[in-house]
């Protein structure tokens, strides 16, 4: 069955190679999910302790059972909102996020609350995504679901591209308080599953096509065939796979 963790796959690579953890830091994972980024950071960090937080519960009960099956004794998980939970300042010696600070109602202010979580010197490590139109994945999905050309979303907490472009990363950083802000850039893909079947089941479950689909008459008739069509123009003897575009912002904090 494919998850976020197997369709990321490629892109968690990238960020572990960036990391550059010390063995006795304290890291705080932003977003966590089921909490595969915090396990690694604390494996990474065997001295220290990785703290993954998510507003999700289910997902942060989840990232607990795995956590004790594989028996890692300096990670917890808490359910709080990064954006106004009360970091103890100067908590954490490094904060990351695998694409967990695009959602944030009010952005400014998340991070200058994780910037206050941060020891002076310590950094923020995260992966967002780039533009809409540089990521075929979602291209092909609007598609699917017949949408015009792409409009950035008013709602910060619905819009995964919010910190799509380098201007907007850098200033809401250095006003939180960080400095040194740099952007390298990843081009990995996306994997939805070993056939379109497979593929289909997993895009199904996305919001907008869920919601989709759950109408009744041609329209989801239409979206199916839709998205059936371009997952097999995407599929290989290695599965299917999609385009993607992504950053690593790195930060330094003042």
């Amino acid at each position: 069955m494919i998850d976020y963790d197997t369709e990321l796959q490629l892109h968690n690579e990238r960020l572990r190679q960036a990391y550059e953890f010390t063995a006795t830091d304290r890291i705080l994972d932003i977003g966590c999910g089921t909490g595969q980024t915090t396990r690694e950071a604390a494996r990474l960090a065997l001295d220290g302790v990785a703290v993954g937080v998510d507003i999700d519960e289910a997902m942060v009960a989840g990232a607990r059972e795995l956590a004790a099956t594989d028996g890692i004794a300096n990670v917890r998980f808490e359910v709080a909102d990064a954006e106004r939970h009360p970091f103890r300042t100067g908590e954490f010696d490094v904060a990351i996020s695998r694409f967990g600070t695009m959602f944030f109602a009010d952005p400014q202010a998340a991070f200058c609350n994780i910037a206050r979580a941060i020891r002076s010197g310590g950094h923020l490590v995260m992966m967002v995504w780039q533009s809409h139109d540089l990521n075929d994945w979602a291209v092909a999905i609007d598609w699917a679901l017949g949408k015009g050309p792409y409009r950035p979303i008013a709602d910060a907490r619905t819009d995964p591209f919010s910190l799509s472009e380098p201007a907007t990363n850098r200033r809401l950083l250095v006003a939180a308080g960080f400095e040194a802000v740099t952007l390298a850039d990843v081009s990995e893909l996306v994997y939805y599953g070993r056939d379109v079947d497979a593929a289909l089941e997993f895009v199904s479950q996305f919001s907008a096509v869920s919601q989709t689909l759950q109408q009744s008459g041609a329209r989801a008739s239409s979206v199916m065939a839709r998205l059936r069509s371009i997952l097999a123009s995407h599929s290989s003897q290695r599965g299917v796979w999609f385009d993607s575009r992504a950053w690593i912002v790195r930060a330094r904090r003042l």
